[in-house]
């Protein structure tokens, strides 16, 4: 377990504008994986950063830890209209994960919000207090649980078949709330039809309901989703509050058709894209490489760069968390994938031959880290911008 002391040194890093984004987006997931007052502390004093990609982020780490006391936080980032849409509407997203009903007055004043994307953020929030308010999640939610780990802004629709849930998605005339629930039922399906259907949502609708696509997809890592992610990157005038997610997307799919884009947009002029593409490119270095764990700013403060069937990597640059939609991504809740899984005391030995730490230490923590990734299965699983 980490000690005051690191969780400490690992917000530095990402309050320390000095550090690469990427280095800062690993320590980031890795307070949202630790938790607790002073990981929201460090995450909420970040808020005065001047990269709204990292603001984003932040906002989302704090709703998916579901812990009120970043409550007030969220609130004064909601109100202040100096912040960058995209953070204000993540802001409003994560009051309406951790699920207080005691943020409803705040979020239907903003509901009315004259930015479009803060105004839709706040209605769904409103919209999934009052379900959860109402006993949801105890019936239909139930039939087609969550497979990830994140909090979504609505619950899936009931079982129906793609097609129909297809036309939900993109029926602009049903409330958002209703197009967001036959989204989330798509994701839950996870087949390559569904995965088309959703990305057929990439040219529907307006830019929070597109940027939602984008980090769904994301979330499936299903490779028949690049093209038409690459087409919503690439596609002039669109907005950056989309093809930033459509870029982080790519990156967490890691496959090898995604790396030309990234590599095309990352000198971008919109700075969200810019970054994302960053942020984007690490994920896909994640993804294509033997390291352990995305979120790993207490191994990279110990000096620990765990690698599964490889060299170690020595430079803290070149490892950083993701958002944990699934174990490549960092917005997916489990963030310790676990090689086939299977992890036994021998192996370990093996891996950690070369560190510092002893063969004892490794066994006690990664036999822990197994029991969670059972517990982590068990359950219906759940992530710039």
């Amino acid at each position: 377990m980490a000690g005051t002391e690191e969780v400490k040194a690992v917000g530095a890093i990402l309050a320390n504008p000095k550090e690469s984004l990427t280095t800062r987006f690993r320590a980031l997931f890795t307070l949202r994986n630790l938790g607790g007052a002073e990981a929201i502390e460090w995450i909420s004093r970040t808020f005065e950063d001047d990269s709204a990609l990292l603001k984003h982020e932040l906002a989302y780490c704090l709703g998916q830890m579901q812990d009120e006391r970043a409550l007030p936080i969220l609130e004064t980032v909601l109100k202040d209209t100096t912040q960058e849409p995209m953070v204000r509407h993540e802001a409003g997203e994560a009051l309406g994960a951790i699920g207080n009903p005691k943020v409803l007055d705040l979020l239907k004043q903003y509901s009315e919000d004259p930015v479009v994307e803060v105004a839709e953020t706040c209605q769904l929030a409103v919209r999934r207090l009052e379900w959860l308010s109402g006993g949801g999640g105890q019936g239909e939610e139930a039939v087609d649980g969550n497979p990830y780990s994140s909090v979504d802004p609505a619950p899936p629709a009931p079982r129906k078949s793609v097609p129909e849930l297809r036309a939900q998605l993109l029926c602009e005339t049903l409330p958002l709330f209703e197009r967001y629930r036959a989204m989330f039922a798509l994701r839950n399906l996870g087949t390559e039809e569904a995965v088309l259907a959703l990305g057929d949502g990439l040219q529907h609708g307006g830019a929070l309901f597109r940027h939602e696509i984008g980090y769904v997809l994301g979330q499936m890592q299903h490779e028949a989703s690049v093209p038409q992610l690459r087409a919503a990157l690439e596609r002039a005038g669109e907005s950056g509050m989309v093809r930033h997610e459509c870029a982080e997307a790519l990156g967490a799919i890691g496959a090898e058709a995604c790396l030309a884009a990234l590599r095309r947009f990352r000198g971008d002029a919109e700075r969200v894209v810019k970054e994302s593409c960053e942020v984007a490119l690490d994920m896909y270095e994640y993804e294509n490489s033997g390291q352990f764990q995305y979120a790993d700013g207490l191994q990279r403060l110990r000096g620990e760069h765990l690698t599964i069937g490889g060299a170690e990597r020595q430079d803290p640059h070149s490892l950083r968390p993701q958002k944990q939609r699934s174990p490549a991504n960092p917005r997916t809740v489990c963030s310790l994938p676990l090689v086939g899984n299977m992890l036994h005391p021998v192996m370990i030995a093996i891996v950690t031959a070369n560190t510092s730490i002893t063969v004892l230490y490794w066994v006690f923590i990664l036999t822990e880290l197994f029991s969670k990734r059972i517990n982590a299965e068990a359950m219906p699983r759940e992530n710039p911008a």
